[in-house]
């Protein structure tokens, strides 16, 4: 089982870190980042995501796929950062933008589904007392990583389907679709769970 399908199998010692470590030190380097402003929080993190890419014996195109989906949204966020901030201030931001998302990416490039997920219910444990159950917080999180290709390829059909009507300006000839085939899922996968019990 792989996160979104992306995991990349390495014999390298970042592959073999504990999930639940490296999502804290994520955690931790994406604090950080944020917390301290300045280009040189922006260099250094170029500096560690190209040392857990070399270390990984990752490729540049694997990286590309994870940050590719931003390749509309961080243009349209440069712009408005620039009116409102200056050059200097958008540059930095879209930066740690980009470089925040292709560090997460190493993390779904090395790891399996289901050794984050472990580590996942694993940190839940505790909140036990509270009336958390890790096993429905689990579920819950296989759900939403499952769910994700699922819509895309439903979003790609659709978009078929608007080119072969010729109608790929049509907004509602691509909302309405999606919107309508993701609640015929969620229906069927609440009826499934139902059906094994899942909503005692």
């Amino acid at each position: 089982m792989t996160l979104l399908g992306a995991y990349v199998p390495r014999d390298s010692v970042v592959h073999r870190a504990p999930a639940g470590a490296k999502l804290v030190a994520l955690l931790a380097v994406s604090v950080a980042v944020l917390a301290v402003p300045g280009p040189w929080a922006v260099t250094s993190l170029a500096a560690l995501l190209l040392a857990v890419t070399l270390a990984a014996r990752l490729r540049p195109r694997h990286l590309w796929q994870q940050v590719r989906p931003l390749r509309f949204a961080v243009p349209v966020l440069f712009a408005l950062q620039w009116w409102s901030l200056g050059p200097e201030r958008a540059a930095l931001l879209c930066a740690r933008l980009v470089l925040l998302v292709a560090l997460a990416g190493t993390l779904t490039l090395t790891t399996r589904t289901s050794d984050v997920l472990d580590a996942l219910t694993a940190a839940t444990r505790p909140l036990r007392v509270v009336g958390v159950r890790p096993d429905r917080v689990a579920l819950v999180l296989a759900l939403t990583v499952r769910s994700i290709p699922v819509l895309v390829a439903l979003s790609d059909d659709v978009r078929a389907a608007q080119r072969a009507r010729g109608r790929e300006r049509d907004v509602r000839a691509y909302a309405v679709p999606l919107v309508v085939g993701t609640l015929r899922r969620a229906d069927a996968l609440g009826e499934a769970l139902r059906a094994r019990g899942v909503d005692d």
